[in-house]
């Protein structure tokens, strides 16, 4: 209890936990925590916790979905620890583990067979798909934990088809190690995006100790689940389907719960889209709810950013048109029913966004396609939509722009799918 005597000097404050006061008490500073005694005990727990398992600075250092994710991503790791064990357990007794006849080279054999497979998939996945799990992060992610329950499955049915058991076990392989790459390239990209003080290492290493408690607590459930399950198929199976139901729930959540401000492709298109309606302009988390995170196969015009010449005009009659009232540092074309985008070294961000909503907007138009005219007149049609777009965002493409950034989208950046060629042309062609 402070007396009249007591005279405060300063008050501190760590992040947004306790707080403590400074006194002058008979010329000796003494320092006293706010609240009851048994608050402050109750408060010196919990800052012991998020310290050992939360960013620094929580919850100012992180974004506002970072909790929600965290969550749901800790359950799909423990219901994926306690899956990966009855696949292990699989795997073992596939390769020989506990029978006779079995000899150490030949599970030798098999175990590098599906250690080499797995890291030549995984060389090949990063150097066709690498680029995509920035730009589709939540895509991949989820695409990456179906995978990997696809790959268990495989692995508990492998020791009940001996004479097929190599291949399954190779297949499983390749995707786990599939699996491996989309999601930690894909876990990378969150991380960037839950980070709000350039902290990303911090928030990496403590998603590290989250995962490592939690498969902690699943190798203790697993312990108890080992001796049940051990020659059971049907329980095997039963649990295995629980806890992959499970898995997949908690993915779905939790990459919905990720609310990103930056634009990539889908959002964009779904901002967009919903700009031309009605003028609205949705924020980050209408628009994230909206995005899809399945792959889609609904047949659309896809849309290529940053391609070669070539791809877009194929003579110099071609390229006149491209140019036709077009100002920007960067073409537009449909070509092998595609919209093709191929930009000048000189291109900013927001010519790139401007692109983007017009390749998105052609795309909606060509999509599906309902034309029937011969070839010539089709892509004559083609080149006179391109004209429209281009009259179309020196409309309102700076009064979308502003709104855009106005309710909370970075635009400072983007997550677009942009290729590395630059095209350099001149204004007028003979």
């Amino acid at each position: 209890m402070h007396t009249d005597r007591d005279v405060v000097l300063a008050t501190e404050r760590y992040g947004s936990a306790e707080s403590w006061m400074y006194f002058a008490k008979d010329r000796v500073m003494e320092r006293r925590r706010n609240g009851s005694e048994g608050e402050s005990r109750g408060n010196a727990i919990i800052g012991v916790f998020k310290s050992v398992f939360l960013p620094q600075g929580y919850p100012e250092s992180v974004s506002d979905d970072y909790l929600q994710y965290q969550f749901w991503d800790t359950v799909q790791a423990f219901c994926s620890s306690l899956s990966s064990t009855l696949a292990t357990q699989a795997s073992l007794k596939g390769v020989g583990v506990g029978n006779q006849e079995a000899t150490v080279a030949a599970a030798t054999v098999t175990w590098l067979l599906r250690d080499g497979t797995g890291m030549l998939g995984r060389i090949l996945f990063a150097w066709q798909k690498g680029t995509k799990l920035d730009s589709e992060a939540k895509r991949w992610r989820l695409f990456a934990d179906v995978l990997n329950d696809i790959a268990m499955f495989m692995e508990i049915s492998a020791p009940y088809f001996p004479a097929c058991f190599t291949l399954i076990v190779c297949t499983a392989g390749i995707f786990k190690s599939l699996v491996g790459v989309a999601g930690g390239a894909t876990r990378a990209a969150l991380t960037v995006h839950q980070a709000r003080r350039d902290n990303m290492a911090d928030i990496s290493a403590k998603d590290g100790s989250q995962e490592t408690l939690v498969n902690l607590a699943g190798l203790l459930i697993s312990l108890i689940l080992i001796p049940l399950v051990t020659d059971n198929l049907i329980l095997t199976l039963s649990l295995f389907f629980l806890f992959t139901i499970l898995h997949l729930f908690a993915n779905y959540k939790a990459v919905r719960s990720v609310v990103m401000e930056t634009l990539n492709e889908a959002r964009l298109s779904i901002v967009l889209q919903q700009y031309l309606r009605d003028r609205r302009i949705l924020s980050p988390l209408e628009a994230n709810q909206k995005e899809p995170v399945f792959f889609e196969f609904r047949k659309t015009v896809p849309i290529k950013l940053g391609v070669r010449l070539q791809e877009v005009v194929k003579s110099p009659e071609e390229l006149n048109l491209a140019l036709k009232g077009n100002n920007m540092p960067y073409l537009l074309g449909v070509q092998n029913g595609c919209v093709c985008v191929c930009s000048g070294p000189e291109a900013s961000v927001r010519d790139e966004i401007r692109a983007m909503c017009q390749a998105v907007w052609l795309s909606s138009m060509l999509s599906p396609p309902t034309s029937r005219e011969h070839p010539t007149q089709q892509q004559q049609s083609n080149w006179e939509m391109v004209h429209e777009s281009h009259k179309l965002m020196d409309t309102i493409f700076n009064p979308f722009l502003k709104s855009v950034e106005a309710a909370g989208w970075d635009i400072k950046r983007t997550l677009l799918d942009w290729d590395e060629w630059r095209v350099e042309w001149k204004t007028k062609t003979n």
